[in-house]
């Protein structure tokens, strides 16, 4: 464990010595230090602690600014919602310097606030409908599922059992169907009405995709509906919007991949334990254009469904039509990130979405607004071993090729018809064999070359030369997935630097076998490469 934290320190030094600005504050180091020891509630941004988050507020405003031109919905002290940041970002569309100063909503702020303080009771925890990524016009959108009886009617009760009460407390609790629920209640609309208000916001911003990621129908604690799903919804009040039911696994089930020695290849979720009842539903419409057999979802193992599932995703928003998408899980603050996070980055990387931001920029962003600012509960996680945050961005080195970007179909349309020889795939192809492997932390090799001339994202000129004469479109698609590639794995290097000097080290246990750890070998690879574990 010394010899990490040698080389992560060997590391930042080499950015010192070289003459390179120190970061400013926040800093990703800072930021992850925070993350680590509490999870963000609005109403707590106060004292020592309190100045740091504001901090790393204002800084994801900056990031924010840099880019777009946005309207702020107010959630101070956590008035609409205690996990979402005080300042919640609405992107109205992208913009130059000389646009921010006359600059002008296109949306009506005061209705939107009202629409999201009256819909934000049909949603668990509160986790109302929000956009966050702005991508030709269209919203992506988070939330948590749909509020069940459960909650509606007993929100300090759902509360309690979900923020870690003890199980016996409820073990006695009254067997009440909804139907009972419903008769107790003076307004037996409720469903109609909390949930029309959620139907509104989100016509509001134009989300037309709901992508739900529950393995469940509806959350069931101690024989209680808890929470419900817009697919599930019996009154068919979402039956206008285009449902897909995704199941993916949730945060306990990234407990197997650390236990793995955080190995995701060949960890497949086991679909036959009682509670998973949701099955993978998808429009064929929505999938006849991405070549993947989607009856074999069951067999997948960790690595093929995130990214089968980041693809629908990436289809969906890229598809001709004006409409948003929304995401959400259960909660909203573990699935749901991880694919928000996903797509905020692989856009960011072709280039597509916050176009300004420098690698350690985007980092930062995406840790502290997606995944920090929303209510991760990082500290939790980490004390079970369920490292879905760790998975996300260790996750990109499986995203870089060109099947993954957004700018794939629109070169697809003006690619002139191909000449015999290589194509673009069989290239790829060449550069993954003469490579070796790159989907282990644990292969020093594959870290080795990720630094080497002519590797990662750097095409040599013979490599170019392997494609057909006249074929000079083809090329400038290889340099800029080359770019995508170095884009990511610049990223994924910022990221693993910064968790060794602060999260990981201090999490990671020593190897039963002796062997040296996985912590200390990305580390010792990110050393090679010469990246500074603070990183802005």
């Amino acid at each position: 464990m010394a010899g990490a934290r040698a080389a992560a320190a060997a590391s930042a030094g080499s950015s010192a010595s070289s003459g390179t600005p120190q970061p400013q504050e926040p800093g990703l180091g800072e930021l992850l230090e925070e993350f680590s020891r509490t999870q963000y509630r609005a109403k707590d941004c106060s004292g020592t602690g309190g100045s740091k988050v504001e901090r790393i507020e204002k800084r994801c405003l900056e990031l924010f600014g840099r880019d777009y031109c946005y309207s702020v919905i107010q959630n101070v002290n956590g008035d609409i919602c205690g996990h979402y940041p005080q300042h919640i970002v609405f992107l109205e569309y992208e913009s130059s310097e000389k646009e921010k100063d006359t600059f002008q909503s296109t949306v009506q702020v005061s209705k939107l606030q009202d629409l999201v303080n009256r819909s934000k009771t049909a949603r668990c925890r509160g986790r109302f409908v929000c956009p966050v990524i702005l991508f030709k016009g269209k919203h992506i959108c988070r939330s948590a599922t749909l509020a069940g009886w459960g909650e509606l009617y007993g929100r300090t009760g759902y509360n309690y059992i979900f923020s870690g009460g003890a199980d016996d407390a409820w073990a006695d609790a009254e067997d009440v169907t909804e139907e009972d629920c419903a008769l107790r209640s003076s307004d037996t609309h409720l469903f109609d009405k909390v949930r029309g208000y959620d139907i509104k916001l989100l016509r509001y911003l134009s989300v037309k995709y709901i992508c739900d990621l529950m393995v469940e129908n509806k959350k069931v604690k101690f024989g209680m509906n808890v929470t419900s799903s817009e697919k599930v919804d019996k009154a068919q009040r979402y039956a206008d919007f285009t449902l897909l039911s995704i199941p993916y696994p949730g945060c306990e089930f990234f407990k197997e991949y650390k236990d793995r020695d955080y190995m995701a290849e060949g960890l497949i979720f086991n679909w036959k334990q009682d509670y998973v009842d949701a099955p993978l539903s998808i429009p064929d419409f929505l999938t006849c254009s991405l070549n993947i057999d989607w009856s074999q979802y069951q067999s997948w193992d960790l690595v093929q469904q995130t990214q089968n599932y980041l693809k629908l995703l990436l289809s969906i928003i890229n598809s001709d039509d004006d409409s948003g998408l929304l995401v959400h899980c259960i909660s909203g603050w573990d699935r749901t990130p991880l694919f928000i996070s996903l797509l905020r980055l692989s856009l960011w990387a072709d280039g597509l979405i916050h176009a300004s931001l420098k690698p350690a920029e985007i980092l930062y962003l995406t840790v502290a607004y997606d995944w920090f600012l929303f209510g991760h509960m990082l500290v939790d996680r980490l004390s079970k071993g369920e490292e879905i945050f760790f998975f996300c961005f260790n996750f990109l080195k499986h995203i870089i090729s060109e099947e993954f970007s957004a700018l794939k179909i629109q070169r697809r349309k003006s690619l002139p018809a191909r000449d015999a020889g290589f194509t673009v795939e069989d290239i790829c192809m060449l550069r993954q064999k003469d490579r070796g492997s790159t989907t282990s932390l644990g292969s020093d090799f594959s870290l080795v070359m990720e630094s080497s001339p002519g590797a990662a994202g750097s095409f040599t000129y013979e490599t170019v030369e392997l494609v057909p004469a006249g074929a000079q479109t083809q090329a400038a698609w290889l340099t800029a997935l080359s770019e995508r590639e170095t884009r990511l794995q610049e990223v994924r290097s910022a990221f693993l630097a910064a968790y060794s000097s602060t999260v990981g080290l201090r999490a990671a246990a020593p190897s039963p076998s002796g062997a040296i750890g996985l912590l200390e070998q990305f580390v010792r690879g990110v050393g090679l490469r010469g990246t500074s574990s603070s990183t802005l």
